[in-house]
């Protein structure tokens, strides 16, 4: 199918990153025991994916992204970003239009972790 079926996001500091998203997007995080290190299981509306505990050192910034980026797509664009920036995330690249689409932004989580969100607006420009 070739589709993004799932996702994972490694943390230093999984409590911090499950607080994280879900003050920010409301997302459900369980613990799954059945796993043999730290892993939460994510649930989102439209896709699931796993949040664990970092297995490797925190790659120092500035070297390019260490994993793939997944963008949200989001009803306001400027509310959620706010919300990012006031639970510890922080901006990797400002707000701009996709002339046509939708207006698109970067940000990272607490570790460092790079991800985007965007809003639909066909007159974005």
């Amino acid at each position: 199918m070739n589709t993004i079926a799932y996702f994972e996001i490694q943390s230093s500091y999984p409590d911090r990153e499950v607080k994280f998203y879900t003050n920010v997007f409301g997302w459900k995080f369980t613990r799954d025991e059945t796993i043999p290190l730290e892993y939460f299981r994510i649930e989102t509306k439209t896709m699931n994916g796993g949040l664990l505990k970092r297995p490797a050192e925190l790659p120092p910034q500035e070297c390019g992204t260490n994993a793939f980026v997944s963008s949200i797509q989001v009803e306001n664009f400027d509310i959620t970003a706010n919300l990012i920036l006031g639970n510890g995330g922080s901006v990797a690249m400002p707000k701009f239009a996709l002339p046509g689409k939708c207006w698109q932004g970067y940000f990272l989580d607490g570790d460092n972790n790079v991800f985007g969100i965007f809003q639909l607006d066909e007159n974005a420009k």
